[in-house]
């Protein structure tokens, strides 16, 4: 199983649409630290270094994180089809579902390695704003950027690494689903226009009854800004990455590849 899974991490790190995605995380921060408008076009001036990665996530995490992960969990599959790589190795003795627990596990990981390139790079563009205390707000905790007055270094490092977290918990299933339609399609495009179209119809049935937006993904999309009693959407996030693996890994061991 080990062996499979850092033959997973190998595949994923030496495609080339990861390889842009990571870099293109690594350099958004930057955008939002140096943007000489920022404050006449969003009315916000960045006092810390701290900020940085709050912005960064926040205008990521709607579309361009969503859109990378279903890219490359739809790829898992899709490129080795293509290359006629999937099936000689199905045709070894290893269990389908290893396989495919392999892949599962590198795809609900790879949100976090995105996130782990944009907050490094947040980091070092912030530099620049210092991570001293400040009067304000990480953008991450209560009362966003502008805060609840004075706010030390090691609580607005918390609040970041949290809304880190819940933002990787956040993209898990739409990597699972990205994967899902990898396997029921065997294309890479279909799969990731199917995965971010499913994402876009969601969020068009907002003209539903509000209990039954409560169980729609995309109603959860936003808890890592969200503070207080969040154990409701977790549960449902879990609940959603659970359900679209296990309908993966069923969809898999009967699909004929």
């Amino acid at each position: 199983m080990l062996t499979l899974l850092r033959l997973e991490f190998l595949k994923l790190l030496g495609s080339r649409s990861v390889r842009i995605a990571l870099l293109v995380c690594f350099l958004v921060p930057w955008l939002w630290s140096f943007a000489p408008r920022l404050q006449q076009v969003y009315g916000l001036v960045l006092t810390s270094g701290f900020q940085v990665p709050a912005i960064s996530l926040i205008t990521t995490v709607q579309f361009i994180l969503p859109l990378f992960v279903a890219l490359s969990c739809a790829e898992m599959i899709g490129v080795e089809v293509a290359q006629g790589t999937l099936a000689p190795l199905l045709l070894r003795p290893i269990d389908r579902n290893r396989v495919m627990l392999s892949k599962l596990v590198a795809a609900l990981l790879y949100p976090a390695l995105l996130l782990l390139a944009l907050l490094l790079g947040s980091f070092l563009a912030g530099i620049r704003l210092g991570f001293g205390d400040f009067t304000g707000g990480s953008g991450l905790g209560p009362g966003g950027f502008i805060g609840q007055g004075a706010l030390s270094s090691g609580m607005a490092l918390t609040e970041v690494l949290r809304g880190y977290a819940l933002a990787a918990l956040v993209m898990a299933p739409i990597a699972a689903l990205g994967l899902l339609f990898g396997v029921i399609f065997l294309n890479t495009a279909a799969a990731a226009l199917a995965t971010i179209a499913t994402l876009q119809v969601m969020r068009l049935l907002t003209v539903f009854p509000e209990g039954f937006q409560k169980i729609l993904l995309t109603t959860h999309l936003d808890v890592y800004l969200r503070q207080g009693d969040i154990t409701q959407s977790l549960i449902l996030l879990i609940i959603y990455t659970a359900g679209f693996s296990l309908l993966t890994i069923f969809a898999f061991d009967r699909r004929d590849v």
